[in-house]
């Protein structure tokens, strides 16, 4: 088992490295002059260059990816170009409101996708299996901002039970804390819960056919033992697949759902970064929003080593 998680651990080094050199050479082939954006509209050619000289964007492409690949290596992911402050300082002062988010919208559709699904295969072809699979696809297909305003709308605006936007700190009471939370997560984890649901619905099936399932049930077991016990365990390697795959869904949809909200979180300033062309910002965003994925899914391969010892060798 130890061998195993040391070999993920290292395959994760070479991925890291390549988003490193994409996200670098992305943003600087990306349209748009910060240098320009910084000195304003009114700037002369002479003011530009002087910009652009004390950025360091006068200096040869490859030149400017040693001297960055250098401060990276030493955690040093440089300072924003608009508020002269260390890029690390900035996104730590965002990162709870996301992390926040996140394991909310995580909380949301698990708790909704996994029972949708596990009945929506024991019922399968009934009424009950087709309004599941309906809702699962409705969720799926509403865009995240279109249902974000619904709820909006009728939470907030008509029936004034929850607020509209804006983040409170744990640190401020656990109550504040999750309210403002709620509609953000629903929003984000209907679009995540369809997945699940459905990829649920689509490896319990398989399972359920299968003799030993038959055999517990000849057996006398209980329906809910059956299906917890002995079908959702068997089952949950795609589960368990889907659930990390839709973590790239939760970082596009956190960008959204935060500007929406007006959440002050990772997914704000990315957008705030791109408009300004504050390329440190943005290339620390994408580092860390990536490096949030490799964990993620190195996580998912060391949980397959628990969940089919097979996998281990």
């Amino acid at each position: 088992m130890t061998a195993y998680i040391v070999r993920r651990l290292f395959a994760t080094l070479p991925v890291m490295a390549v988003v490193a050199v994409f996200v670098f050479f992305l943003v600087r082939f990306a349209p748009g002059d910060p240098a320009a954006i910084i000195a304003g509209e009114d700037a002369t050619a002479d003011a530009i260059a002087a910009v652009r000289a004390k950025l360091g964007l006068d200096r040869p492409m490859l030149e400017q990816f040693v001297i960055w690949t250098l401060h990276l290596l030493q955690g040093d992911l440089g300072v924003s170009i608009f508020s002269d402050l260390p890029v690390s300082r900035l996104i730590e002062q965002r990162l709870e409101p996301t992390v926040a988010l996140t394991f909310s919208t995580l909380f949301v559709a698990v708790a909704l996708a996994i029972p949708i699904g596990v009945i929506a295969a024991w019922k399968a072809r009934k009424l009950v299996d087709r309004l599941a699979m309906a809702f699962a696809v409705l969720g799926f297909a509403m865009p995240v901002f279109v249902l974000a305003y619904v709820l909006i709308w009728l939470f907030s605006v008509k029936w004034g039970v929850l607020p509209v936007q804006g983040y409170s700190p744990i640190s401020q009471g656990l109550w504040p804390f999750l309210e403002k939370l709620i509609l953000p997560s629903v929003a984000l984890g209907v679009t995540y819960m369809a997945l699940i649901a459905r990829i649920t619905r689509a490896s319990m099936l398989e399972v359920l056919a299968q003799d030993y399932i038959r055999t517990a049930n000849s057996k006398g077991l209980a329906t809910d033992r059956v299906l917890l016990l002995h079908a959702l365990k068997n089952a949950a390697v795609p589960i368990v697949t889907v659930i990390g795959i839709g973590i790239a869904l939760l970082i596009s949809g956190v960008v959204i759902t935060e500007t929406v909200f007006n959440i002050p979180g990772l997914g704000r300033l990315t957008v705030d970064a791109v408009l300004k062309r504050d390329y440190p910002i943005v290339q620390g965003l994408i580092l860390v929003f990536a490096a949030g994925k490799v964990l993620v899914n190195l996580a998912i391969d060391i949980s397959y080593a628990f969940l089919d010892p097979r996998i281990r060798y």
